[in-house]
């Protein structure tokens, strides 16, 4: 029996290959296929990686390009590459008659959003950084919806921002939950600070850590626990310094059960990646925020103030990240704990954690 033979509502979700734009189309996914909603996801090769546990019953993989402007050859094959994603999409659509598509950005969504017009289908686009990203852009003048995470969206024109829907940014599950548990005040016990970093960069995060931590008083380091996520070619030297400095740690490229590490967490050191800044809003975690610089439009330095105009957060452009300064910022919160429990209120303050409900009401009410 065909997806559209079992139901008449049928969701096209289309997203980029990144957790950042996969996460949340799967967070909405969930919502929606609670209510009944069958789901169809549209991404390409590098969004399999991510889409382990994607609640679609069916994927499709349509053909598209990025290309710099000022290229006339890439720009030309981008282009064909991207016509013919959007007639397999058409194809796919006389097929399952869905009664929206949804993008979450990047490249892999254009042709899925560029081919709903055409069969009359309803589109809502998520935006879920500060800053709208280049394909958001230039599809939202055209989009039936327009939803977003941050209460500003820049690089939106006077309509889009006229008719924007702020809705937050959905979330997993796993975090999500985290939002009914308070916060586990230190007072004069251990001190747990998660380390985060994004595979770009994250070596900035992954050797100047450390060496920050190093410098704290010496009665505070006895207190302190570090959750690392760490560079393999970093991993012995960060050791050594924590060892040295006699702190205690746990290093590791990746950790499987972030959920838990971060429900244990006092302060969080990262980058400003959109998924990030809502998990800690939504957590209620005090953070350092170091934005990637090479972030388009600097889109990470815009999600930090979300968390950093309540004073939930401090950011540190990379440019200005040293040792030094890192455990400034450090012990500015970890040598008060009232500090830890005042950043942690701040942050769940501008929370939201139904993000994910709000977002599918939108898309229920414009679908056909």
């Amino acid at each position: 029996m065909s997806l559209i033979e079992r139901t008449g509502k049928v969701a096209v979700v289309a997203a980029g290959g990144t957790g950042g734009h996969l996460f949340p189309a799967e967070a909405l996914s969930r919502v929606l296929a609670a209510r009944g909603w069958r789901i169809v996801l549209a991404t390409d090769a590098r969004g399999a990686a991510y889409a382990e546990d994607f609640p679609a019953e069916e994927r499709l993989a349509l053909d598209a390009a990025t290309f710099r402007m000022g290229d006339p050859v890439g720009m030309i094959r981008g282009g064909l590459r991207i016509a013919s994603g959007v007639s397999q999409a058409r194809a796919a659509y006389r097929r399952l008659k869905p009664s929206v598509v949804v993008g979450f950005g990047g490249y892999p969504s254009l042709p899925a959003l560029l081919a709903a017009p055409t069969t009359r289908t309803p589109t809502v686009i998520h935006e879920q950084n500060a800053v709208l990203g280049r394909v958001n852009r230039y599809i939202a003048g055209r989009a039936t919806a327009v939803a977003c995470a941050f209460p500003t969206l820049q690089k939106a024109s006077k309509k889009v921002k006229a008719n924007v829907h702020v809705v937050g940014n959905p979330i997993r599950p796993e975090i999500r939950a985290l939002y009914e548990e308070p916060f586990p005040e230190p007072g004069m016990g251990t001190i747990r600070i998660l380390v985060t970093g994004g595979s770009q960069g994250a070596r900035l995060l992954s050797e100047c850590t450390p060496a920050a931590i190093a410098r704290l008083p010496e009665d505070l380091r006895f207190r302190i626990h570090v959750t690392q996520q760490t560079r393999p070619d970093s991993m012995e030297n960060a050791r050594r310094i924590y060892g040295n400095a006699l702190v205690d740690c746990e290093l590791s490229p990746f950790f499987r059960d972030m959920a838990g590490r971060l429900s244990r967490s006092h302060l969080v050191i990262g980058r400003a990646g959109a998924s990030t800044v809502s998990e800690l809003a939504v957590v209620g975690r005090p953070s350092i925020l170091v934005p990637l610089a090479i972030a388009m439009d600097d889109h990470q330095s815009l999600n930090a103030r979300l968390l950093t105009d309540v004073g939930a957060a401090e950011a540190i452009p990379e440019k200005q990240l040293t040792p030094e300064r890192l455990a400034d910022a450090i012990l500015g919160f970890v040598s008060h704990p009232e500090a830890l429990a005042k950043g942690a209120a701040a942050a769940r303050s501008v929370s939201k954690p139904d993000a994910a409900e709000r977002l599918a009401d939108l898309v229920e009410s414009v679908a056909i």
